[in-house]
């Protein structure tokens, strides 16, 4: 180890059905009815097709219509094309016996112990499902289908049950493609959910608790609801039409009777409906159903760049108007997004003529892309708009669009400054095993930051590497030595690697009250 370095700075500073996912917080519950347990493993694609026959209307609603006083009318329309999912699987699972057939003492008069003999039994589940062509297309969830080895659909009068075969599932989105034989099936008509607005009023139609086919009435509460940690891919329409358990893949319809979503969760405590439901909005259904009909899987575009919200700090940093536009935190080597000329740094505002809210949109814009697509990007560099043309790539399967020596240190001083507290290293071939560091990154090494340090507040840590410091390059510990040196001011920007990417963050001391 070679001796220490200081990085001196002179700036001043229901309940069966219930599913938790979090001890002290409203469960988020996936709402397909198990008659016996919950949910099933997804089935394989088992054939491709062409690229289905829809009825769309993508009009607009009238902007001054009314509330009507009564949806009987849109029921009649709707109802037919929502169907009833039955799916069943053969399980084999070990007995259970008490804990005495494992002493020697019973061993010597039972022989083998029995819990090598395997007992078999059947799952059965419900869940809901959406006619969307007249042959026989029907968009649901993957987690009804789960795993299923035997799959019935039966149309709204429960007269007529068809044997549904799996064209595909998408578990990214939990959107599942289902086929039944048949002609002049009473399909739904599909509009645009992009022009679904907070406020319009919504039905949701399912089979909620197997009691039957069912009509609720909400409203639009929210839309773009991501981040619930359900899917990979989250753009949720959130509505308080009552959706409980076995309204899994029924239908999200507008007042006129058009397919806006396709139901998928509800946040509850108690297992049923509390007023916070979510469904896939359509066009990412749709998206998914095409992709699955026409290739067998789901193709996302890729553009091959790390990104990260712009926070307040942030767009300070950067002399951005506002903290919308999602930044480009590391471009990957050999990428669309290199070949076209994008850099760390820039801020995408809009992507294919699209604005750009954040970098959780960019993700899902991208991701609905289709691979080779030529795109125009519109970005901010140093305060300046440009556009650039991308080519996209296609995301790798099972792959996610990216959205996230000598020790050395800060003395402390008199004065309080954003990166006191934080100890920088080379890195060498040692710590690159350590904290798994790629050979191409270089920069400083961070191989302590104090706990109540500004750094430590920013999210800094053991194993992250500087790679810049106010938009200069970092080598090596000296290299951050001294550009630290020049740093003036209470705040730092600084770009960092970690785990397997780059990203910017701001460090700076906060005032204390006097």
């Amino acid at each position: 180890m070679n001796e220490a370095r200081t990085m001196k700075t002179d700036f001043a500073t229901s309940a069966p059905f219930t599913r938790q996912f979090a001890r002290q917080r409203p469960a988020l519950l996936r709402l397909s009815f198990s008659l016996v347990t919950a949910f099933l493993l997804a089935a394989s694609p088992v054939w491709a097709a062409a690229t289905p026959k829809l009825k769309t209307d993508n009009s607009p609603l009238p902007a001054d219509a009314r509330p009507a006083l009564t949806f009987k009318p849109i029921v009649k329309k709707v109802t037919p094309s929502v169907v009833n999912i039955y799916s069943a699987k053969t399980v084999r699972q070990k007995p259970a016996f008490a804990p005495f057939f494992d002493d020697p003492f019973f061993r010597q008069f039972f022989g083998v112990p029995f819990e090598n003999i395997p007992r078999e039994r059947r799952e059965q589940s419900l869940g809901s499902g959406v006619i969307v062509t007249e042959d026989g297309y029907i968009l649901t969830n993957n987690h009804v289908v789960d795993g299923a080895d035997e799959i019935k659909v039966a149309l709204d009068d429960d007269k007529n049950v068809y044997d549904a075969k799996v064209i595909g599932t998408d578990p990214q989105t939990d959107i599942a493609v289902l086929k039944i034989e048949g002609q002049n099936l009473p399909a739904i008509t599909i509009t645009d959910s992009d022009q679904l607005e907070v406020g319009d009023i919504v039905l949701a139609i399912g089979n909620p608790f197997g009691v039957g086919q069912t009509v609720t009435m909400g409203i639009v509460s929210a839309k773009g609801r991501s981040g619930m940690g359900i899917v990979d891919y989250e753009d949720f329409i959130q509505t308080d039409a009552s959706i409980n358990p076995g309204n899994s893949g029924g239908a999200l319809v507008d007042a006129a009777g058009r397919l806006v979503g396709i139901n998928q969760s509800i946040i509850s405590r108690s297992g049923g409906n509390q007023g916070i439901g979510f469904s896939v909005p359509i066009n990412l259904a749709r998206y998914v159903m095409e992709r699955l009909i026409a290739d067998g899987k789901v193709t996302r575009g890729y553009l091959g760049v790390m990104i990260q919200p712009v926070t307040p700090d942030l767009a300070k940093e950067f002399k951005l108007p506002d903290n919308t536009g999602a930044l480009i935190g590391e471009v990957t080597k050999d990428s669309p997004a290199e070949d076209a000329g994008l850099k760390e740094g820039d801020v995408i505002i809009e992507f294919n003529g699209k604005k750009v809210t954040d970098s959780r949109h960019l993700r899902l814009m991208v991701s609905q892309t289709a691979p080779g697509t030529k795109a125009d990007v519109k970005l901010l560099r140093d305060g300046q708009q440009k556009t650039l043309t991308v080519k996209l790539g296609e995301l790798p399967e099972g792959g996610l669009a990216r959205s996230d020596g000598r020790p050395g240190g800060l003395r402390r001083s008199q004065q309080a400054d954003a990166l006191d507290g934080v100890t920088v290293d080379d890195l060498d071939a040692r710590t690159r095993r350590q904290f798994n560091i790629p050979g191409h990154v270089q920069g400083a090494l961070v191989v302590n930051v104090e706990p109540d340090s500004p750094a430590a507040a920013a999210g800094l840590q053991p194993g992250d590497v500087i790679l810049e410091i106010n938009r200069q390059r970092v080598e090596n510990a000296d290299e951050a030595v001294r550009l630290s040196e020049q740093v003036k001011g209470s705040r730092v920007l600084l770009r960092v690697y970690s785990r397997g990417g780059s990203r910017f963050v701001v460090v700076e001391v906060k005032p204390t009250r006097p």
